[in-house]
C-alpha cells in the first residue's frame, strides 16, 4: 500500500514542474514518479508537465501513459525536436500553478531537494541551483567551464552554476520575461533577464547524479554552434 505523503504547513502554494525531454524512454517514468513525490511533499498544489521535445523513441507513448492514470501528469509534445530552451518555453506556457521548478528527466538530479528551495521562496523570485559535485564526463565538465566563462565574460552574471537544471521560479516572473531562446542559452537568458527585470535572485546547492540511461546531446557541433548564436544575439539584446 503506497503511503500518502503531505506537504508541510510551510510548502509551497502551488508548483507546476516542468520536465523537457528529447529520447528520454528509459528516465522518462522515473522522472514523472519522482517529480510526483516533490510536489506532494513541498506543495499544496502541483502538476507535472512533460515536454517531449519530437522524441524518436517511446518517450511520448511512456509519458501519456502516465497522464492517462494521474490527473496531475500533462504531456505536451512538439512534431520535431525544436531544442531545449524550446521545450522549457512550451513547459512554461502550459503551466498554472504560482512556481515553476525547471529541471530534467534525465534523473540526474534528485527532486528531495526541491525542499532546501521552499524557505527562501518567500522572500526570492528565483532560486537558482548549483551542483555541489559535478558528476559529469571530464569532457562534460571542460565544456562547462569553457560555456561558463564564455557567460560570465559575455553576460557578467556572477552565478555558479549557470545551466544547472534545477531552477525554482516565480511563474509572473516568467511571463513577464518574454524567454526567447530556442537552444542551450536558454538558462543563461532566464538568469539575465531576471537580473536585468529586478528579481530578487538566490542560490541553493544541489546533488548531482550520473547519467546511467539515455544520451546527452550537449556537446553535439549544432547545439554548440546554436547556442553561442543565441548567447551573442542575447549580450546585443541587453546591451
Amino acid at each position: 500500500m503506497t503511503a500518502v505523503v503531505s506537504p508541510t504547513a510551510a510548502a509551497l502554494p502551488g508548483v507546476s514542474i516542468v520536465l523537457p525531454c528529447h529520447d528520454e524512454e528509459a528516465n522518462v517514468a522515473a522522472a514523472v514518479r519522482m517529480a510526483c513525490r516533490a510536489g506532494r511533499m513541498n506543495a499544496h498544489a502541483y502538476e507535472v508537465i512533460v515536454v517531449d521535445d519530437g522524441s524518436r523513441d517511446a518517450t511520448n507513448a511512456v509519458a501519456t501513459r502516465l497522464a492517462a492514470g494521474d490527473p496531475h501528469v500533462h504531456v505536451v509534445a512538439h512534431p520535431r525536436n525544436r531544442g531545449y530552451g524550446a521545450a522549457l518555453r512550451t513547459g512554461i506556457a502550459a503551466s498554472q500553478q504560482p512556481w515553476v521548478l525547471l529541471t530534467d528527466a534525465d534523473l540526474q538530479f534528485d527532486l528531495v531537494d526541491l525542499a532546501g528551495f521552499v524557505p527562501p521562496a518567500v522572500d526570492h523570485d528565483l532560486i537558482a541551483g548549483f551542483r555541489r559535485q559535478r558528476n559529469d564526463s571530464r569532457r562534460r565538465r571542460a565544456a562547462a567551464a569553457v560555456w561558463g566563462r564564455l557567460v560570465t565574460h559575455l553576460l557578467h552574471l556572477q552565478v555558479r552554476d549557470v545551466d544547472c537544471a534545477f531552477k525554482l521560479v516565480r511563474r509572473d516572473l516568467l511571463e513577464e520575461l518574454e524567454l526567447t531562446s530556442s537552444g542551450a542559452a536558454i538558462s543563461a537568458e532566464l538568469l539575465a533577464r531576471s537580473r536585468a527585470h529586478g528579481a530578487r535572485i538566490c542560490e541553493r546547492g544541489v546533488r548531482h547524479l550520473p547519467r546511467n540511461a539515455g544520451r546527452q546531446s550537449g556537446l553535439r557541433p549544432r547545439v554548440v554552434v546554436r547556442a553561442s548564436a543565441e548567447l551573442l544575439r542575447l549580450r546585443r539584446t541587453l546591451a
